[in-house]
């Protein structure tokens, strides 16, 4: 029998990012492009600003997006993702399609993400 091994760096750091709730659905909501924090907010029902706005400092800090700030009036402040987080996208696509077929009563997948 084999003994288990520990787990490697690199999948202890995607699972630190993206273990935490909210997190996928962030960069899956923005891999539809840039995205204004109220209508990002809107696009994940349950989320509080407060979540959102710690998750989006976790995201920025990881490198996976950049916040754009619009002077006004108003002043909008839009999140957009990095070459890093964009190339996330067959990653998140092929974990929706996973979900759809393997996971019970789970929904449908949005097309987005087939």
């Amino acid at each position: 029998m084999r003994s288990c091994e520990s787990v490697g760096g690199e999948m202890t750091r995607v699972f630190e990012l993206f273990g935490k709730r909210w997190t996928g659905l962030i960069v899956a909501t923005l891999l539809q492009g840039p995205v204004h924090f109220a209508d990002l907010r809107r696009a994940i029902p349950g989320i509080s600003e407060r979540m959102l706005s710690d998750r989006l400092t976790q995201l920025a800090a990881a490198g996976l997006l950049v916040r754009d700030v619009h002077e006004g009036p108003p002043l909008r402040v839009a999140y957009r993702l990095t070459e890093a987080g964009a190339a996330l996208e067959p990653a998140l696509k092929e974990l929706g399609r996973w979900a759809e077929k393997h996971l019970p009563d789970g929904g449908t997948c949005p097309d987005a993400f087939r």
